[in-house]
């Protein structure tokens, strides 16, 4: 029974030990303080807490954050009063400025971003607010990261999220950009309109230029047609005077073929025909010729 009490003291010891071992993990930092004051700045591992001396004053996150503040009211150089939400990405860099340069952080940001925000627009007009925000994030941040950098914060970036302006020039907008569309769609329909115009007049262009062709190659294959029949019966003629050369004819013969001439004309059209005198001593001799060869009296 006497080492029960030992025992209940070892046990205490070892829990309150136990109880003392902190762990820090990846992206995270703690303020310790001891007996009050600050003392030391944990990083990630095993460290052990003094019990009853040393204490865990604050938590701190080293990832990057993101505030999201509401729409604060701005007025611009030619008054006019229009909301912008502000959403600001910052990261702690200096745990013990953190934990002891301001009470309290946020609000403090908060409003830093609403009097910064107030200074940056009343130096511009209206229209450069809407156009400019590029610019006026660029201000931002560099002014924010320069005045919270005591408190161990680094502003990393700044957007403005939204920015609205009154309502009758919300709607005076509308109807401009309506306008703008209504613009933009006559435009299109009418450079539509225009080349369709464009394309039926090539069409039609196409389509003559074609009928021209055409006619043209038809003429072009008549004629050729034609010159061809008429140097077939040119050859048709020379090879015929070529025979009739190689038979060596007599002048009784040649008159012959052209009695043969004036008979195939005389089947034409024509409605009186000159015969030389040479050509009916000929014709006459042949139609004594015939009569003999038909009563079948002998020639004399």
């Amino acid at each position: 029974m006497e080492f029960i009490p030992i025992i209940v003291l070892v046990v205490l010891v070892l829990l309150v030990l136990a109880k003392n071992i902190v762990v820090v993990r990846q992206s995270r930092a703690y303020v310790i303080e001891r007996l009050g004051a600050f003392h030391d700045v944990w990083g990630v591992g095993i460290h052990f807490k003094l019990p009853f001396i040393e204490r865990v004053a604050k938590a701190v996150s080293l990832k990057e954050q993101i505030a999201d503040f509401p729409p604060q009211p701005v007025i611009t150089k030619d008054n006019v009063t229009i909301q912008i939400d502000t959403v600001l990405f910052f990261q702690i860099t200096d745990p013990k400025l953190y934990a002891y340069g301001v009470e309290h952080p946020m609000p403090a940001i908060e409003n830093l971003t609403a009097t910064t925000l107030r200074n940056i627009i009343g130096e511009l007009e209206l229209d450069q607010s809407l156009t400019s925000r590029d610019i006026i994030n660029a201000k931002m941040r560099a002014i924010l990261d320069e005045a919270t950098d005591p408190w161990g914060i680094k502003v990393n970036r700044v957007e403005l999220k939204n920015i609205l302006p009154p309502k009758e020039i919300q709607d005076a907008m509308e109807r401009q950009m309506k306008a703008e569309r209504e613009r933009r769609e006559s435009i299109l329909q009418a450079e539509g309109k225009k080349q369709s115009q464009i394309l039926v007049a090539e069409g039609e262009r196409q389509a003559l230029i074609l009928q021209a062709e055409a006619a043209k190659e038809a003429k072009l294959l008549e004629a050729e047609a034609e010159a061809e029949a008429v140097l077939k019966i040119q050859r048709a003629q020379a090879e015929a005077i070529r025979l009739l050369n190689e038979a060596a004819p007599t002048e009784g013969i040649i008159k012959l073929k052209s009695l043969e001439a004036f008979a195939a004309a005389a089947d034409g059209k024509a409605t009186k025909i000159i015969i030389p005198s040479e050509i009916q001593s000929i014709a006459g001799l042949a139609e004594g010729l015939r009569t003999v060869a038909a009563s079948g009296e002998p020639q004399a």
